[in-house]
């Protein structure tokens, strides 16, 4: 929608602060101004969201799959759109297709269907994230340790070439399997490097906090836990103004007593933001897949392999930050954030996670017990409840 339209609801987070009785003004996709309704200019179009909430869209950096579609089983701009599609209807608004460790020639299909969909400019796209091959085998959690393995130089100039072609530029390593001086060469190529699946010690982590990395994978997930006299991965993270940690919220992952102390200990500037870790599974009623020749089952909320190793998680972004509100007690305002503005500086993206002037409009509204009513994208509604997803995917 290029023609200038406002949007009104009984409230507006703006990613910083809500607005009462209010309007978000949009205009050739981007955020004009948040406006009292009774100063909106005369003969505008105008859109009413009753006592909705608005909220700026969620931001998900860790989308393994959606819609019945695994990114390492269909790594091509197919599989991208469908994965957008399906997390766009609970709120998702931008996020980063996730692939697995996997065979060499996979990642080369991922990275040319990462290429096709930056340069289509797909909705909701904001580029990869390479979660391995280059992990701790000892924490590889549900990869497969046959495709796991140091980060050779070819490796590393392969990375380095393919860099900026795909979007925003993701890779989750392991100290045990890569260098901090290959790291800053992939942080210099313009890579978020992100530490996990390890086993590091606290101290090992300085040395690759200054080649570069800033964030940290799925908190207490695939780590060595926080020890008394070791803090590990855990310790540095929660202490690092640098280092950003993504954190799944479904209460399986991490015991929520574990999330409040990790939020309670965990100060700016940089913050825990919300992963969903999402399989196939979301938007679709598919009761199990297949993760590189191994079988995945859903069962009650949970993803497993057979024996029980948590594969992956069965939640949207939506549900997380309800989680976090209801569960563990944040501000929804904190939720919210945690959901949107806290992953857009994560990783650099300047031009989302708020509702402020000149910002892209992408955005959620929310009815009052927190359901979904509709998401936008660039000032264009892609999903409505009740209907199907708009042509913006087709």
């Amino acid at each position: 929608m290029s023609q200038a339209f406002a949007i009104t609801a009984s409230r507006i987070f703006d990613g910083h602060r809500f607005h009462e009785d209010a309007a978000l003004l949009v205009e050739s996709g981007r955020v004009k101004a948040i406006l009292r309704k009774a100063d909106l200019p005369a003969g505008i179009l105008r859109q009413e969201a009753g006592d909705a909430l608005i909220a700026p869209g969620f931001i998900d950096l860790q989308v393994n799959g959606g819609g019945g579609v695994l990114f390492n089983n269909d790594p091509t701009v197919t599989g991208i759109r469908t994965i957008c599609e399906a997390h766009a209807r609970y709120g998702t608004t931008a996020l980063m297709v996730t692939l697995i460790t996997d065979a060499p020639e996979i990642k080369r299909e991922a990275i040319a269907a990462g290429e096709a969909a930056a340069k289509a400019g797909e909705p909701g796209y904001l580029g990869l994230h390479l979660e391995g091959p280059h992990l701790s085998i000892a924490r590889k959690g549900t990869h497969d340790p046959a495709l796991i393995r140091p980060m050779s130089e070819t490796d590393l100039d392969y990375l380095v070439e393919q860099a900026g072609r795909f979007g925003i530029p993701m890779i989750t390593v392991a100290p045990e399997s890569v260098t901090p001086e290959q790291v800053k060469h992939l942080v210099e190529a313009g890579y978020r490097v992100s530490l996990g699946h390890t086993d590091t010690t606290c101290a090992g982590v300085e040395a690759y906090v200054e080649a570069g990395a800033t964030l940290v994978t799925h908190l207490f997930n695939a780590m060595s836990p926080l020890g008394n006299r070791e803090p590990g991965l855990v310790g540095a993270a929660l202490t690092s103004p640098i280092l950003h940690c993504g954190l799944i919220a479904d209460g399986f992952h991490v015991d929520p007593v574990t999330m409040k102390i990790a939020l309670a200990a965990k100060t700016g500037p940089a913050h825990i933001f919300l992963v969903t870790d999402a399989m196939s599974t979301i938007g679709s009623d598919e009761t199990s897949f297949d993760l590189n020749g191994r079988t995945v089952y859903r069962r009650d909320g949970r993803l497993t392999l057979a024996d029980g190793t948590l594969a992956g998680a069965d939640i949207d972004m939506l549900s997380c930050a309800r989680y976090v509100h209801e569960k563990l007690d944040q501000p929804l305002e904190e939720a919210l954030r945690m959901a949107s503005l806290y992953p857009a500086e994560a990783i650099g993206a300047q031009t989302k996670g708020s509702l402020t002037e000149g910002q892209d409009a992408d955005f959620v509204v929310l009815g009052p017990d927190l359901d979904i009513h509709s998401t936008w994208i660039a000032g264009n509604c892609v999903f409505a409840a009740g209907t199907e997803p708009s042509r913006a995917f087709a």
